[in-house]
């Protein structure tokens, strides 16, 4: 496996540190999360960050354990990193930090003052929202260690302001009791008691939101580092108070040793395949009704759509088919009318979505296609011939299958937005794509050849399913090729009054990536040819993935500032563009492909 590591030219600096993040997931939604610099720049950056009923209702809790070290001259070191609301940084423990490295998917900060190096390690409790923070003397000493704990009790998404009542921190042995919400337990506790006011969220504020919270300081726990190999640690945890976890650093080292077991199982062929594996275990959690997938740190919960767009890569590339199985049979029971339940994320469970369900035809298909589980076939086969009844005889949102060409069409309800550029501004949504979307239709033409081969794989009569699929897949090789070189992004749109001067329906020919499925795809309708590939790749690939829109088109807007949704579908890189194009690409024969542009973007770790 890849170890992530970084010097003080990158964490010893910022931007250059605050701009790369780690996470730490707890294996229910929760997390640890921050920065290699160790700046908080999000308002969901916390070492204790606890999953609520469903892994999107989030609660940040342990905010910082600011470290101070006392050296043997008497002097103090203050080691954490704060940005206030007067454009200070203090203190800049930042600029002593000699090395962060992220080993077996876990952070490691090392800090230099002289001769004294000081270390931490991080972990959580797989299964608990539990985390384990670990101060090691490397060298020279010795030294008292202080570690200030800032802490607080609200939405992920919001803001707790001094204005309001503080905290409640109740004593217990050997720490404290936060709102009744967390423990903290550790050596030498002392209880401090005062709001640290306007700190500064700096990601927050260029998405034109709220910058800015106040912590409370609940106290400091103190320890002595007498001699190297010497440790000083903390515990946080949220569940079942009374129940004292592990030792601290007996946490860090289940948590290692599970990592290299899930890196393990995937059987990486290369330390990149072993770095995304891990990285995959980080989507997977498991709730009280079982496993899902968290569509997206730190903001999202469980979204279907996510959830069976990412399904292969997620159980069935990294050795946990026995999970995506129970995954799929739980998430085959939210079927309604022939369609998915989209999220529950809301409040509500909602079926606002036109391709979840085709996304989840394919998952099952892939399932049985890699495993061979027939059983599983035979127990979902009745469902999913549902799902393409309800398809052809109509079901939510006007989604249905025109008789005319056998093609789905969408978003006969206004106000509607129902594939994944669903972003809104004041409710209207920003893409609505109402019509026949490129790659609903690629899912479409999919999924009926995959139930097809489902069927005939347990003995049923796939006949009808087989002629559905033939009809559909040459009417999408007829209807899609548009003459500038591309796919349709949507046929059978309304024409927008200008300039087309209210036509009843139009071609949408603006090149964007959701055409890639239909090359991409087992089962798609066409066949990869060069030329159009390499069309779509000059006007959309760049380092990060696909544009979602060609940056020639007048739509195309600069930059991700606000976070005003109206550019999420204009500016944001495709959420499955780079497997699809490089799936797309190797179907063809092709190597690689490179795009002769470029793009700025945020930098992953």
């Amino acid at each position: 496996m890849n170890d992530i590591r970084f010097g003080p030219q990158v964490c010893g600096q910022l931007p250059a540190g605050a701009a790369r993040e780690w996470l730490v997931p707890d294996g229910r939604g929760g997390y640890a999360m921050g920065t290699v610099s160790g700046l908080r720049t999000r308002r969901y950056h916390g070492l204790l960050v606890v999953a609520g009923p469903t892994p999107a209702s989030r609660n940040v809790g342990l905010v910082s354990l600011d470290p101070a070290v006392t050296l043997p001259s008497g002097a103090r070191v203050r080691l954490g990193a704060h940005e206030w609301s007067s454009g200070a940084v203090d203190p800049r423990g930042f600029e002593l930090l000699e090395r962060f490295d992220l080993t077996d998917g876990l952070p490691r900060w090392r800090w230099r003052i002289g001769d004294v190096v000081i270390e931490r390690e991080l972990a959580m409790a797989y299964g608990r929202s539990c985390v384990a923070v670990v101060h090691r003397l490397v060298s020279g000493g010795p030294v008292t260690l202080e570690l200030s704990a800032a802490c607080t009790w609200r939405d992920a998404h919001g803001e707790r302001r001094a204005d309001g009542p503080a905290p409640r921190v109740e004593p217990v042995a050997g720490g404290a009791v936060v709102d009744g919400a967390f423990r903290l337990a550790g050596p030498g506790w002392t209880p401090e008691g005062q709001w640290w006011r306007g700190v500064h969220h700096r990601e927050e504020a260029a998405r034109g939101l709220q910058p800015e919270e106040d912590l409370w300081h609940a106290g400091r726990f103190s320890g002595a580092l007498e001699r190297p190999g010497d440790t000083v640690s903390v515990l946080a945890w949220a569940d079942d108070l009374a129940a004292e976890p592990a030792p601290a650093a007996e946490i860090v080292e289940a948590a290692r040793r599970r990592n290299r077991e899930v890196v393990a199982a995937a059987r990486p062929a290369d330390a990149v395949e072993a770095t995304l594996a891990l990285a995959a275990d980080a989507f997977v959690v498991r709730t009280a009704t079982g496993p899902d997938v968290v569509a997206g740190y730190p903001w999202f919960g469980a979204w279907s759509r996510d959830t069976m767009t990412s399904y292969e890569g997620l159980f069935l590339c990294t050795g946990r088919a026995d999970e995506g199985r129970e995954l799929l049979r739980a998430y085959a029971a939210t079927l309604s009318e022939g369609m998915l339940a989209n999220t529950a994320d809301t409040g509500r469970v909602e079926y606002n979505t036109v391709d979840a369900t085709l996304w989840f035809l394919h998952a099952v298909a892939r399932h049985v296609a890699v495993t061979g589980d027939t059983d599983l076939a035979a127990e979902l086969l009745p469902a999913l011939r549902g799902v393409v009844d309800a398809h052809l005889a109509g079901t939510r949102y006007g989604i249905v299958v025109d008789p005319a060409d056998g093609l789905i069409t969408q978003g006969g309800t206004p106000g509607t937005a129902l594939t994944w550029m669903d972003a809104r501004v004041y409710g209207v949504p920003v893409t609505p794509r109402t019509g026949k979307p490129v790659e609903v239709n690629a899912l479409w033409v999919n999924g009926l050849a995959g139930l097809a081969e489902l069927a005939e794989r347990v003995g049923g009569d796939a006949a009808e399913l087989r002629r559905l699929h033939a009809r559909a897949a040459a009417a999408f090789r007829d209807r899609y090729p548009a003459p500038a070189g591309w796919l349709y992004d949507v046929v059978d749109a309304p024409a927008p009054a200008y300039p087309l001067g209210g036509a009843p329906v139009h071609d949408d020919d603006l090149l964007r990536p959701n055409q890639l499925l239909a090359w991409s795809l087992p089962y798609a309708p066409l066949e990869p040819d060069e030329p159009t590939l390499r069309r779509v790749a000059v006007g959309l690939l760049t380092p990060l993935g696909p544009r979602s829109l060609s940056p020639t088109r007048p739509a195309t807007r600069a930059g991700t500032g606000a976070a005003r949704p109206s550019g999420t579908a204009r500016t944001t890189r495709a959420p499955c563009g780079p497997g699809c194009s490089a799936r797309g690409w190797t179907r063809r024969g092709g190597r690689s492909c490179r795009s002769t542009s470029s793009s700025s973007g945020s930098t992953p770790i």
